[in-house]
Parts: structure tokens; sequence; C-alpha cells
């Protein structure tokens, strides 16, 4: 009934896939300083 159906939608997601992760590449990154965890205060 639908010859290669899957085949087709996942060459599709990955094409969309792929220019998703191009396009994230060239986002400028926001760097967030991760606070220090104190020591453990109970000890």
């Amino acid at each position: 009934m639908a010859d290669n159906f899957l085949e087709k939608h996942y060459e599709e997601y990955e094409a969309r896939k792929a220019a998703y992760l191009r396009k994230k590449k060239h986002l400028p990154h926001t760097s967030h300083p991760i606070p220090e965890r104190p020591e453990d205060e109970a000890l």
C-alpha cells in the first residue's frame, strides 16, 4: 500500500534533525556560571 513510507519519513526526519543541529551550532552560547556547591554541611 505505502511503499517505503517509513523510510521516506525517516529520511525527512534525519534531514530536519541535521538542519536543526547545523543551526544550533551557530547560535551564540550564553554561559551561566554554575554556583559552587558548598561542602557537606552535615559533617
